[in-house]
């Protein structure tokens, strides 16, 4: 069973959200707040595999929330909640290492799949969502760096250590691709591209798909 640890300030949407996990079976909400003060606390005590997280809280916003969680050693995956799109402070969050993030008006069995996804290690970036994000900041970010704030140079210099199939993969994740999508795209197995994945962000020091994705659009390949 997946145990997931709820923080949003509104009672209706974590009501909503506890009976849509419940229903869906194979997850569940352990604990609960309406902020993130507690947050580092719960995980602790009730070792959660997810953290779900609004981002617009008192107190203990999902970003600091974000922060915290993935500074703790074996941190669950964080995935933050937002009412817009392109709420400026979702891509605030995912460079702080959430594992993505979803819009609260998402169905409740994609719901329960983006959970169960993001405990595999896949990151939730829709394609539509992350293209988004990428073209809202570039237009902020300081000359010669990438949208993940990373120099340009330095990104493609990094991706030097990847195979051509390592690369390959690489910029399908930053697609907003799953596993399933890319072994289907490229015509290999699920298990390779897990495989392709991990030597990907071992190789450039990245926690998270998120990160990965970041660093491929720095780098001017996706």
């Amino acid at each position: 069973m997946i145990k997931v640890v709820l923080l949003d300030d509104e009672e209706l949407v974590r009501s909503g959200i506890r009976l849509i996990l419940q229903a869906g079976g194979g997850a569940e909400v352990v604990a609960e707040d309406t902020d993130g003060a507690q947050v580092v606390e719960l995980v602790t005590k009730y070792q959660p595999d997810v953290v779900l997280t609004d981002i617009q809280m008192p107190n203990v916003n999902g970003i600091e929330v974000t922060r915290l969680v993935t500074a703790l050693p074996d941190p669950p995956a964080v995935v933050v909640l937002t009412t817009f799109d392109l709420d400026e402070y979702v891509y605030e969050a995912l460079q702080a290492g959430a594992s993505g993030f979803l819009l609260k008006d998402i169905a409740p069995r994609a719901l329960v799949e983006a959970v169960q996804t993001v405990v595999t290690g896949d990151a939730m970036l829709s394609p539509r969502i992350t293209r988004r994000l990428i073209n809202a900041y570039t237009a902020r970010t300081a000359p010669g760096t990438g949208p993940g704030g990373a120099a340009v140079g330095e990104a493609a210099e990094a991706l030097d250590a990847l195979t051509p199939r390592e690369r390959e993969v690489a910029i399908t994740v930053a697609e907003g691709l799953s596993n399933a999508e890319i072994a289907e795209r490229l015509s290999v197995s699920e298990s390779t591209v897990k495989v392709h994945v991990g030597h990907v962000m071992a190789k450039l020091a990245v926690p998270n798909r998120t990160k990965l994705a970041l660093l491929i659009h720095d780098a001017g390949l996706a």
